[in-house]
Parts: structure tokens; C-alpha cells; sequence
């Protein structure tokens, strides 16, 4: 435990002092407030599940460039090779990169609270759907993290590591969208596979313990062979 805090504290600098994790924020709150401003003018209506889904894409296509680095960049500068031959556990290396990454993520989800601020003031909103598309984002952003991660480790090109996460993330998103092409039992494969599948739900309010299984569940897959890859090295 005292390994693992020591490698979070080191990620965490890490992320704090580039330049790379205050752009990526900076582009996400600011093309959120974008849109929530157009869409409360247009439709004089404060809609949350449409914010949790603009939250969703553009966890997609920002998240890849927070996870790029995590392992590649190491690999690149060859530093991975001195940190696997320190008697430090596999384990303790993902985790502290993925609770660093994470933490940054939720901390940029947190800055879309003043429009729920925005929503108590002004409205009475249901709360349940609130709490619960707030469930759904972190759970999501879990599983993103995880599968960057995991990128990352297979290639010491950063461009490379992106690319490959935002093409799982896409493959994993519309992967409902081909169940009709597909005989049984690879059609339900597919549709349970999908991530909106699994998202949307949540975000209108019903909570099932099977969408917060896919999500721990894929989570932990993406961590363990993250993990595993870097014990064959």
C-alpha cells in the first residue's frame, strides 16, 4: 500500500505539471458551457441527459489523449524497463496510473455541477436521473481509462496508443448498431457488448445492476491485462 500511494503520488504530479491534462480540460468544460448555453437559449430548457451525453462523446474523443502517455511515452523513453526491474509489483504501476487519470477525469466531470446548480436554482429537478447519469459518466469513465491504458501498454507511439483507444471506444460504442447482421448468439453478444447500450439507461434514471456489472466487470478485464502484459516483458 505504501508502493502503491508513492506511485499515485508520482502519476499525479505528473499530470498536474503537464500542460496535456489542463488543455484536455479546458477543451471539454469549455465545449460543454458551449453547448448547455446554446441549448438553454434555444430551448429555454436546462436538460441534463442531454449534457451526460454530451459528456459521453467527448469523454470518447478526449480521453485518449489523457491515457496516450501513461505507458508509451515510457516505453519511448525507456524508463518502463527501469521501473519494471524495481521491486515494484505490476499491479501497483496500473493502478496508480489509472487513479491518477481517473481522478484528473472526475475532476473535470465535477466542473459541469454548476449546471446542476444552475438547474436547482432556477427549476425542480428529479434527482434520481441526476445521480444516476452521474453514476453512469464515472463508471464510463472507469472503462475508458482502463481500455487507454491497456492501448498505451501495447506501444511505445503515443499517436498510436490514442488511436487505438479511440477505435475500441467506437468499435465498443456502435456495437448494437451490427447485432441485426449477426445470428444468434452473436447478435445478444454484441447488443450486451455495446457501450451506449449499457449508458443510456442510466442516464434517464433506471439503475440495473447488469449495466454496473458491464462496466466493473470490463473494467477490471482492461486492467488485468494491462497488468499481465507488463509481466511477460
Amino acid at each position: 500500500m505504501r508502493t502503491l500511494r508513492t506511485l499515485l503520488a508520482k502519476e499525479l504530479n505528473a499530470i498536474l505539471t503537464s500542460p496535456i491534462g489542463y488543455t484536455v480540460a479546458a477543451v471539454f468544460l469549455l465545449v460543454l458551457g458551449y453547448t448547455f448555453s446554446l441549448t438553454l437559449f434555444a430551448t429555454k430548457v436546462a436538460n441534463l441527459q442531454y449534457i451526460f451525453h454530451q459528456m459521453y462523446v467527448l469523454s470518447i474523443l478526449l480521453l485518449p489523449v489523457l491515457t496516450m502517455r501513461s505507458f508509451a511515452e515510457e516505453r519511448r523513453s525507456e524508463t518502463l524497463e527501469l521501473l519494471l526491474t524495481a521491486p515494484v509489483p505490476e499491479l501497483s504501476i496500473v493502478l496508480a496510473k489509472y487513479a491518477a487519470t481517473l481522478t484528473l477525469v472526475l475532476g473535470m466531470f465535477a466542473g459541469s455541477l454548476v449546471y446542476v446548480v444552475i438547474l436547482a436554482r432556477y427549476g425542480e429537478p428529479d434527482w434520481g436521473p441526476i445521480y444516476a447519469g452521474y453514476l453512469a459518466l464515472a463508471l464510463h469513465a472507469s472503462l475508458l481509462v482502463a481500455v487507454g491504458l491497456l492501448m498505451s501498454s501495447l506501444t511505445e507511439n503515443q499517436v498510436v496508443a490514442a488511436a487505438l483507444s479511440i477505435g475500441v471506444f467506437l468499435m465498443l460504442w456502435f456495437a448494437d448498431s451490427v447485432s441485426y447482421l449477426l445470428a444468434p448468439p452473436f447478435d445478444s453478444f454484441a447488443i450486451n457488448l455495446s457501450l451506449i447500450g449499457h449508458f443510456k439507461p442510466m442516464v434517464s434514471g433506471s439503475v440495473f445492476l447488469s449495466d454496473i456489472g458491464y462496466f466493473v466487470s470490463a473494467s477490471m478485464l482492461a486492467l488485468f491485462l494491462t497488468t499481465w502484459g507488463l509481466a511477460q516483458r
